[in-house]
């Protein structure tokens, strides 16, 4: 099966106050070497998921630079990456090849070079249409900026978009939220993505949040029966307008759904490279491998005499998840990946909690061909069915409105499944 490839790029030229993504404001020297630390990671992305006990593909048919902001990067380094994927992996003629994009980083030499790169798709992290409400969180663009770099990037032949929005911001109120959708639909965009604020404390405006201060415009933040509503409020314009909701936070007219993005719903398998990148592929079959994979992480001691045994045996093994380190610092210091073997009933776990987020819901009758099913799955569904926070059609589970809004809740009721089928 065809990869997905993602590549983390943590620099900014502001951190935004809400973010609590692993990126910042770095000085410029450093963004070469990271470029290099990437470079040779993917040039050695083969021994990576043998060392981690994974299936190794050098087919790709997606790849999505994130961040961050990758446009902040010089264009020859933007070049040296895509370079360095292309000469390891075969991406397919038609892999859908997206960078994320801040509003006002796209003068005409960057444009430029994401067509050399061969990017056919755009995401702008526009987070709203209304200037005092990016303001408040430290973005630096504004909407003129925008609709701009929109219109720029259609002259130039990328006219899959992508719209990030943020709802609950500072300031941020039904009429406001309203312009933004207005203007989100009226760009013809095809694709858009909504988010709900989220308050903890691994952000600066979080961390206000929570202690009920006022920087950062905190006490100008929407309560959270107002942010609900705002993200309702998107479900039903964007749907109207024929950006259907696909999945919880995405919206897209009909062939522009985020290819890349459904391989993490659908547990397709993909390689992350960079600070804080995830990667998610199928066990490897050899059980020698496995084994040496579990003995290389977890040496065997004198007192326990002989190798150790794989935590998660081979049978019961579905796939491999492996991460980098969250720290600018930590990963060009080359530090140790952090491994966690899938077994079936995690995965199967997976298949719920993932799928869910899509509106075409998850299908009972594949997951007892694949898994099996338990009584304890079979009765979680029924009352999440009686509460109103999932619908049943046939075989087929979805989210509700309702369900969306308390999804966290839902997908809770499938983590704690016992083992037992």
């Amino acid at each position: 099966m065809p990869l997905g490839i993602y590549i983390s790029v943590p620099f900014c030229r502001t951190k935004c106050t809400y973010c609590n993504f692993a990126s910042g404001v770095f000085s410029r020297p450093l963004f070469a070497r990271y470029v290099d630390q990437l470079c040779a990671d993917i040039a050695t992305a083969d021994k990576t998921a043998a060392e981690m006990g994974g299936e190794f593909s050098r087919h790709a048919d997606s790849v999505y630079l994130g961040g961050g902001t990758p446009s902040v990067l010089a264009p020859d380094d933007l070049l040296r990456v895509f370079e360095a994927v292309r000469q390891k992996f075969e991406v397919a003629p038609d892999a859908e090849v997206t960078v994320e994009c801040a509003p006002g980083t796209l003068n005409s030499e960057m444009i430029e070079t994401l067509l050399r790169c061969g990017v056919n798709r755009v995401s702008l992290g526009v987070q709203s249409f209304v200037d005092e409400e990016t303001r408040s969180v430290a973005r630096l663009h504004t909407r003129e900026t925008t609709l701009d770099d929109i219109e720029r990037l259609r002259a130039a032949g990328i006219a899959n978009i992508n719209v990030d929005l943020i709802a609950g911001l500072p300031h941020q109120t039904a009429e406001s939220w309203e312009k933004s959708l207005d203007d989100a639909v009226a760009t013809g965009v095809p694709h858009c993505s909504v988010y709900m604020l989220e308050i903890d404390e691994d952000s600066r405006l979080g961390r206000e949040l929570i202690a009920g201060g006022t920087r950062y415009h905190a006490h100008f933040v929407p309560d959270e029966d107002l942010t609900a509503d705002l993200y309702v409020r998107a479900v039903q314009r964007l749907n109207e307008a024929g950006i259907r909701q696909y999945e919880i936070s995405n919206f897209a007219r009909n062939g522009y759904e985020s290819r890349h993005n459904l391989k993490y719903w659908t547990r397709q398998p993909y390689l992350g490279f960079g600070v804080d990148a995830h990667s998610m592929l199928e066990a490897a079959s050899d059980p020698y491998v496995l084994l040496r994979v579990e003995e290389l992480q977890h040496p065997a001691t004198e007192d326990e005499g002989g190798m150790r045994p794989c935590a998660v045996t081979q049978a019961n093994l579905d796939a491999v998840r492996f991460s980098t380190p969250d720290s600018l610092d930590a990963y060009l210091a080359a530090l140790q990946l952090t491994r966690a073997p899938v077994s079936r009933c995690a995965a199967r776990e997976e298949e719920f909690f993932l799928g869910l987020r899509l509106n075409r819901g998850v299908d009972l009758s594949e997951i007892q061909a694949r898994y099996g099913l338990s009584e304890t799955i079979t009765d979680a569904v029924g009352e999440l069915v009686s509460c109103g926070l999932v619908e049943r059609e046939e075989s087929v589970i979805r989210l509700t409105e309702r369900g969306r809004l308390l999804s966290n809740e839902v997908f809770q009721r499938f983590i704690t499944i016992p083992s037992s089928v």
